[in-house]
């Protein structure tokens, strides 16, 4: 893979941004807010995004490492693309990347998955990213997420379908100043509680 995924010790401890997830059951690519409530809990809402739509990505800084649900948080172990892989640091934990995105209406938000599917998607892009990154310095990549394509695969419970976004690289602008600030400090980003995950995200069998 293009990403490198190899195994050795490293990791992140970065906080994290607002959230942009896909459902690889569904299809449905949704921005996830959460926001502190008088009485200390936190509201959570969703806005599914609709396609075709743009979102700016920033995968010289992509991720790559192991994701998983411990103790009723997301646990990520990552490591720059290009970096020596992390060691797996349990049975709960899969291989997973991360992602900055930029949506015009929606801001800098994370994204994160851990479908091979999906993943193989990442892949391909950050490849043709890094191709075309020479003849354009300075510059962030616009993909357009036009739809999403239907993978038929063989299981262990019969065949299953799952939903992989369709992405491409469109052209090349200026960093935008939200993903310049989110870059210079990612520690001062507060997360709220991470929601559990839906098993049927994840299409690793």
């Amino acid at each position: 893979m293009a990403l490198g995924m190899n195994f050795d010790t490293s990791g992140s401890g970065r906080k994290f941004l607002p959230v942009v997830k896909f459902d690889a059951k569904s299809g449905d690519m949704m921005i996830v807010n959460r926001d502190p409530q008088s009485d200390g809990t936190w509201e959570k809402t969703e806005i599914e995004l609709k396609f075709p739509t743009h979102a700016i990505c920033d995968f010289a800084n992509i991720e790559i490492g192991w994701i998983g649900f411990v103790d009723n948080k997301f646990d990520y172990v990552m490591a720059k693309a290009g970096q020596k892989m992390p060691a797996c640091p349990s049975p709960d934990h899969k291989q997973g990347i991360r992602l900055r995105m930029f949506f015009k209406e929606h801001g800098v938000r994370e994204f994160s998955h851990t479908s091979k599917n999906v993943l193989r998607v990442i892949d391909a892009i950050h490849t043709q990213a890094e191709n075309e990154a020479a003849a354009n310095p300075g510059k962030v990549p616009v993909v357009l997420i036009s739809g999403t394509e239907t993978i038929k695969m063989q299981t262990k419970q019969g065949e299953l379908r799952f939903k992989v976004p369709t992405m491409e690289i469109v052209k090349w602008v200026d960093v935008p100043a939200e993903m310049k600030e989110a870059a210079s400090a990612p520690a001062a980003v507060k997360a709220a509680p991470a929601a559990k995950p839906v098993a049927e995200l994840d299409d690793d069998f």
